[in-house]
């Protein structure tokens, strides 16, 4: 079997890592000819959108998924009428789209911050009256890791703003004074079978995801698994989905959803029974979905911008490396580490040698 992927960043890369042991091929459609994924499985060369790219792609495969959400929803489609193309194209057009994901949240009566579509300067100045300060102003397409955003702090905030950021249709989101954000990861196969990761503790610095680490036992685990179930039925999902949340007194408000394996769930590979790449190959795949069990107390930190001296890190007992193949940048995910052990005090320990490392080598 051939698995055919539109991406070739590094969840297509894990992704086609997770589909080999089961006796699956990968090839992948992306514009860049320097695409990691490139190391694991064919690349054709092309835009998303290109005509001759998406027929090559669906040459030979038995089901084609995508790896983020930036793809084309078109694309996803036109493969949808000749082979399985899963999550569907509507769910990666309502993810991409934050008003139509957060209309969708209010009409399946899912807690999120209060919000106004923003379509012009003027817009933006009446919801600044209604909603008030603070709140974040979004674009309502593209952005990720913190970009194609702002935060208004005060209604002087407000002056330029739409202009500040591209002048794109917006979505303007009253401000969440969290405790902390966790995502939720829940995998459904095309039959409305599912299973849920546990909840994860999820990290930030600098708008990137920095430190993710599952929290077992949690008293939001059920509430969680019944939003992210509700969503996925909705959409009639079909693929892994994670879905972010603020949390504040002890209540889970909705801030979006990733129609795609997740960041934040990259420790699954050596965490759980079963990967959520795996499990999603399998899910798309049409095979049965495989264990969610957390093996052990385990972590996983992102490697931004510079590697760190490797010897160094692996020489701490527990920790897993995952070089994307990626050239060195500021900003950019390059790998990620994770850290395995059998207790929470061998956890603690171990990640603060890890993170001596990354603070000395990343100035993070």
């Amino acid at each position: 079997m051939k698995l055919g992927v539109v991406g070739g960043g590094q969840l297509g890369r894990m992704l086609a890592q997770a589909a080999l042991p089961l006796g699956i091929e990968t090839k992948f459609l992306d514009p860049s000819a320097q695409s990691c994924a490139a190391a694991a499985g064919q690349l054709i060369c092309a835009a998303y959108d290109d005509a001759e790219g998406i027929q090559q792609l669906s040459e030979g495969v038995s089901a084609v998924t995508f790896e983020f959400e930036n793809v084309p929803p078109l694309t996803v489609e036109k493969l949808s009428q000749s082979l399985p193309a899963y999550p569907p194209a509507n769910a990666l057009a309502t993810a991409r789209d934050r008003w139509v994901e957060k209309s969708m949240f209010r009409d399946l009566g899912i807690d999120t911050p209060a919000f106004e579509k923003i379509d012009d300067q003027e817009t933006l100045d009446a919801a600044v009256e209604r909603l008030g300060c603070p709140a974040v102003l979004k674009t309502r397409t593209l952005g990720y890791d913190g970009k194609g955003q702002k935060v208004l702090r005060s209604t002087q905030d407000a002056a330029g703003a739409f202009a500040f950021l591209g002048s794109v249709p917006l979505i303007m989101e009253s401000f969440v004074e969290f405790e902390y954000e966790v995502s939720c990861i829940g995998v459904r196969s095309a039959s409305g079978d599912c299973v849920f990761y546990p909840l994860i503790h999820n990290e930030h610095r600098q708008g990137i995801l920095y430190r993710s680490q599952p929290i077992l036992n949690s008293s939001l685990q059920s509430q969680a698994e019944s939003v992210v179930k509700k969503v996925m039925d909705s959409l009639n999902y079909v693929g892994t989905l994670a879905f972010e949340f603020f949390v504040k007194d002890d209540q889970l408000i909705a801030n979006e959803i990733a129609p795609r394996v997740h960041n934040s769930g990259h420790w699954t590979i050596e965490g759980s029974a079963t990967s959520q790449f795996e499990n999603h190959v399998r899910a798309v795949a049409g095979l049965p979905l495989g264990s969610t069990e957390t093996r052990g107390d385990v972590a996983m930190y992102n490697i931004i911008g510079k590697l760190p001296v490797i010897e160094k890190i692996l020489a701490i007992p527990g920790v897993h490396l995952h070089n994307y193949g990626k050239s060195e940048r500021a900003g950019r995910k390059i790998a990620h580490l994770t850290v395995t052990s059998e207790s929470a005090e061998q956890l603690n320990s171990r990640c603060s040698q890890v993170e001596a490392l990354l603070v000395n080598d990343l100035g993070v």
